[in-house]
Order: structure tokens, then C-alpha cells, then sequence
């Protein structure tokens, strides 16, 4: 009879047995910001970076000496053509990944703003009805926070991924 060698323990699970979120430090600190209106929420299909080809927000890098709040308006502006109004904190997320990568993400929500979205080199604009958000096109963690972005809950959730797989995650409403 053929022995059989025991499966090595795979990099996910070997790295979730010795990660803590005690101590975490972002690699990178992002924002997304979401367009709510008439029942809608604006997305965008990206066109590359990290995510490329699902759906999101709109978002990216906070530069250097820029609050993530001007970083999410100015990300706006440059990935849709349009400029937010009225830009408030919705909620905060932490991802790590299995290969290091750590990123802090603020988010935020708007209900208004000036201009007509338009598709550019980084994202398409796409439109969701509210009661038909496409979770099947974006990161896994999403249904997990929207809701709450959408009722106007604030919320902070922290997530392991491994590329596109979500290993672990977990949501919170955040106390005002």
C-alpha cells in the first residue's frame, strides 16, 4: 500500500494561528466613499489597482499631508468626474492580507453632489438599487458593513484576506 504524506498546513491557516490584531499597523491608509440618492448607491467597476474588475466605491490612497476626509472627495473627483457635497464618516475597516499587506480604510457616505458621473481611466460608474446591491461582484466583507453605511449606522469591521478570499471577519456598530 502507498504511504500517504500528511498535507502541509496551508500559509492561511499558518498565518492566522500567530496573527493578532493587538498591535496592528496599516501598511497604507485608503478611503471609499458612497453616493447615496432616490434609492441608489453610485459604485464603480475598477479598472485596476487592487479589486480591479469588481465592484466598490470610489476611494484610494490617503496621500501625504492629506486627511483621509480630502482624500475620499479628491478620489471622487478624479475616478467619477463629479464633486461631493456633503462627505461624512460612515465607518472604518482594516483589512490584512496574508502576504503583509495591511490597509486602514475610512469611509465615508454623501447624498449630494455637482456633475454627472462619468467612466475614466480608473472606474466605470454603476448605479445599484438599494434593495438589489450586486455583493456577488465585490469584496466579501460588504455585506457585511453596507447595511449599516446604508441606515446610517456607524460601524468599524476588521478582515483577513487571502487575495480575494475573506478568511476571517468581523463587523461592529460603533458607539457614537
Amino acid at each position: 500500500m502507498p504511504s500517504v504524506a500528511p498535507t502541509p498546513r496551508s500559509s492561511a491557516a499558518g498565518f492566522l494561528a500567530g496573527f493578532s490584531w493587538e498591535g496592528w499597523t496599516p501598511t497604507e491608509r485608503a478611503t471609499l466613499l458612497f453616493v447615496v440618492r432616490d434609492g441608489q448607491i453610485l459604485l464603480i467597476r475598477k479598472h485596476r489597482g487592487l479589486g480591479k474588475g469588481k465592484l466598490n466605491g470610489p476611494g484610494g490612497r490617503v496621500d501625504p499631508g492629506e486627511t483621509p476626509a480630502e482624500a475620499a472627495v479628491r478620489e471622487v473627483e478624479e475616478e467619477l468626474r463629479i464633486q461631493v457635497l456633503d462627505a461624512r464618516p460612515a465607518g472604518e475597516l482594516r483589512f490584512q492580507f496574508v502576504d503583509g499587506y495591511a490597509l486602514h480604510v475610512f469611509v465615508y457616505r454623501a447624498d449630494r453632489y455637482l456633475g454627472e458621473p462619468r467612466a475614466t481611466q480608473e472606474a466605470t460608474p454603476v448605479w445599484a438599487p438599494l434593495d438589489a446591491i450586486p455583493y456577488g461582484e465585490m469584496w466579501e466583507d460588504d455585506r457585511e458593513w453596507m447595511p449599516l453605511l446604508i441606515a446610517g449606522q456607524p460601524f468599524h469591521g476588521r478582515y483577513v484576506f487571502e487575495e480575494d478570499a475573506m478568511l476571517t471577519g468581523e463587523t461592529r456598530i460603533r458607539p457614537d
